[in-house]
């Protein structure tokens, strides 16, 4: 008897393994195609009430910045206070600032009403077929890809070092921001970015 419970047991903690394997799979990022020096072509994005825009029509003077968010996540919301400050400060510099949000489970209806509530007074557009996020490599909410003039990437990664603003000790983003903004490379080109898991498409 306490061998057949064994063998259940056994063969529930395998099925389960692998279900969490498969989710894991569907959210998990591919290996990003565009890295910190390479270029990235026009991409398309879906503003959220619906219409087809491209990444080109948003070049900055001075580069262009795009933040993975979410509504959902925690971490993302934590830093919404954050984004919208550095959008004021860097628009006014001449940077495109740009929020993407790739979550299957986020409509544009969720979307837009979560950044009219939070502030968020940068233009937002939704990666509805997770295209962009998977040619990125983007696996986080929030996760930056700063680009220059010439849409090459300059930075990618954290806003900052801590969830926490009262613990933060190093602004990796706003520097990159500054350096690109006078021509010179970003300071640290790449830094891990943490944050909640994009949800993306289930892949087959």
């Amino acid at each position: 008897m306490m061998r057949k419970v064994s063998i259940v047991l056994a063969f529930c903690a395998i099925a389960a393994a692998l279900g969490f394997w498969r989710v894991a799979s569907q959210n998990s990022a591919p290996a990003a195609q565009v890295i910190v020096g390479s270029k990235v072509g026009d991409l398309p994005f879906t503003t959220l009430d619906g219409k087809a825009v491209s990444l080109y029509h948003f070049a900055g003077q001075h580069g262009t910045l795009l933040i993975f968010v979410a509504t959902r996540c925690p971490v993302s919301n934590d830093y919404n206070q954050r984004m919208a400050e550095l959008a004021r400060d860097y628009t006014a510099r001449g940077f495109a600032v740009i929020g993407v949000n790739a979550n299957r489970n986020e409509p544009p209806e969720e979307v837009a009403q979560h950044a009219a509530e939070k502030g968020l007074g940068f233009t937002i557009l939704k990666d509805l077929d997770d295209r962009v996020a998977d040619l990125f490599g983007a696996s986080v909410t929030p996760e930056a890809f700063l680009f220059d003039t010439s849409w090459t990437l300059r930075y990618h990664g954290r806003i900052d070092d801590s969830r926490n603003p009262a613990n933060i000790t190093t602004r990796d983003l706003r520097a990159a921001l500054d350096a690109v903004a006078e021509g010179k490379p970003a300071p640290v080109a790449e830094t891990k970015a943490f944050g909640c898991t994009i949800k993306r498409l289930p892949r087959s």
